[in-house]
């Protein structure tokens, strides 16, 4: 079976007619499982389905955020998958969770893809199960292949839909259901080039935790313990880390230890602190008494510590890059090499042409070639501050307002 199928500009009618036989099929095969709590009322119910990986996740949260300060009254429905971190996040924000057993393709011919068509049929056939309990004004999704049987299900079924792609290149679920939904939300101008469907698009920006406005510098100051006086350099590979960014800071703390002009607030990840640690504890540094290197397997408080950033040192995540620009930081971005459809190079090459960013290559990532960079910007304050005007014009931290008041004007 051909995937391409779905982007055939005529085969929305072909997939409907196969999707009702299918559900008319699953009427008689008994229930579903779901976590849903049916509640009465006229209010506004909203179905959201993402995940995977945070960056799926937590825009989807910040846009549940934004409509729900819009209306008074509102019922938000998730579907996600047993398997994704939204299973854990998601209950834990208070929302209503629904799972679907749905995986993604592999990008190559397999047996494997085989079974996961068979899955995917039968989430089609849930997902309208649930959409039909649940009654939706609309039903928007932020990317993760379990995107794709929910929004296919809402289309199929007339109610309004939307997708909010974060990053330049799409993922392969959004550029299906860009055939699909009535509304397409992305994260970049650039973006637009890699749909068909362009007058379904309006360029959103990215959706940003409104903690990462409102923390301030004196906050972040003092709960990380860092001197006022000094520019401060926010290391970090994403929540799990980055060795190759993590190995290129063993020789990075080696150099600026102990200097009085910066700071170096470096998140390794849970996996890798230990050995970061032991490795500059082998070149006789001791970050206790360097007196201007932080290092923390993980940090819960980064709205705070983007509020004290003057230099990011960061992969090239959509949502990440969105905080980064929402508080106009400049940056040096060293894009994960194994992103699918390498979407991260793409993210960071937009930054690089707006004068926001400096892009290392994975590849070509290196402790000289990083403190290289980094005194470049440091020993520059008119570059760094026409980077971090270019940053800050990037941002668009009214991104969640905006799609927010598009799905309001959708179920209108």
């Amino acid at each position: 079976m051909n995937l391409g199928i779905l982007q055939h500009k005529d085969t929305k009618e072909i997939v409907k007619e196969s999707f009702v036989l299918l559900c008319d099929l699953g009427n008689a095969r008994g229930s579903y499982y779901c976590f849903l709590k049916i509640r009465g009322g006229n209010c506004m119910r909203i179905i959201m389905s993402g995940g995977g990986t945070g960056g799926h996740i937590y825009p989807a949260i910040t846009i549940i955020r934004a409509i729900q300060n819009e209306v008074q009254d509102c019922e938000v429905l998730f579907i996600g998958t047993q398997q994704g971190l939204e299973s854990d996040i998601i209950p834990k924000e208070g929302f209503d969770f629904c799972t679907i057993d749905v995986r993604g393709f592999e990008r190559r011919l397999s047996v494997s893809n085989v079974h996961t068509i068979i899955k995917t049929i039968g989430s089609i056939w849930k997902s309208r199960q649930i959409i039909r309990k649940f009654k939706p004004d609309i039903v928007i999704g932020t990317g993760g292949y379990v995107c794709g049987p929910v929004l296919l299900a809402a289309s199929m079924m007339n109610i309004p839909t939307m997708i909010q792609e974060q990053n330049v290149i799409p993922g392969i679920t959004n550029k299906i259901l860009s055939r699909f939904v009535d509304k397409i939300a992305v994260g970049y101008e650039a973006a637009i080039k890699n749909f068909t469907n362009r007058d379904k698009i309006f360029v959103s920006g990215n959706p940003i935790r409104s903690e990462v406005l409102s923390a301030t510098r004196e906050e972040g100051i003092t709960a990380l313990g860092l001197d006022p006086a000094k520019r401060t350099i926010l290391i970090s590979g994403g929540s799990r880390g980055a060795r190759s960014i993590n190995q290129a800071m063993v020789q990075v703390h080696q150099e600026f230890a102990g200097r009085l002009d910066i700071q170096l607030l470096h998140i390794t990840g849970e996996n890798e602190y230990n050995g970061i640690v032991g490795n500059l504890k082998q070149c006789c540094i001791d970050t206790t008494k360097a007196g201007n290197i932080i290092i923390k397997p993980y940090l819960y408080n980064m709205p705070q510590a983007l509020a004290v950033a003057d230099i990011a040192v960061f992969r090239a995540g959509a949502i990440g890059l969105a905080e980064l620009t929402a508080r106009g930081i400049p940056s040096i971005l060293i894009p994960y090499p194994y992103a699918a459809e390498n979407h991260q190079e793409f993210n960071a090459r937009v930054m690089e042409e707006q004068g926001a960013a400096v892009v290392i290559h994975d590849a070509q990532l290196n402790g000289t070639r990083l403190i290289a960079e980094i005194n470049e910007l440091v020993n520059s304050p008119q570059k760094l501050d026409g980077m971090a005007i270019a940053s800050k014009k990037i941002g668009c931290p009214k991104a969640a307002e905006s799609i927010a008041k598009m799905a309001l004007t959708m179920m209108k």
